[in-house]
């Protein structure tokens, strides 16, 4: 116990965090979605986009790969609700989602993807 008494007082003890690491889940969904989305799996495409943006939020630092995973939820969402509210749509996401809004989709997660890898390397 004096010891580390000690070495605290002095200063010659330093603890250092370990750096929080970006989790493989964030990416691997990142670059789930748009496969899934261009791949007419548009509907199921919604469960890496919530893991993308829940990991994102709680264990990645940096502030673009939030905000880009916000952004990828948002645009996946409006096309989500515009065939959930509409009475004639078709019987898939993938089938009503105007293509305009897939590139969007796919945008939005390059630019997590991006995002991420420059956390990933900003933090070595």
């Amino acid at each position: 116990m004096t010891a580390t008494v000690d070495a605290r007082r002095t200063g010659t003890h330093t603890r250092t965090r370990p750096a929080r690491r970006v989790p493989r889940s964030v990416t691997v969904s990142a670059w789930a979605v748009p496969v899934m989305v261009v791949g007419q799996f548009a509907l199921i495409s919604g469960v890496p986009v919530a893991i993308a943006l829940i990991g994102a939020l709680r264990r990645v630092r940096e502030p673009a790969a939030r905000w880009a995973a916000a952004v990828l939820a948002v645009t996946y969402v409006v096309p989500l609700t515009v065939w959930l509210t509409r009475p004639d749509g078709a019987e898939s996401l993938s089938k009503d989602m105007h293509p305009v809004f897939a590139a969007v989709i796919v945008a939005a997660s390059a630019a997590l993807v991006v995002a991420l890898r420059r956390a990933r390397s900003s933090r070595s």
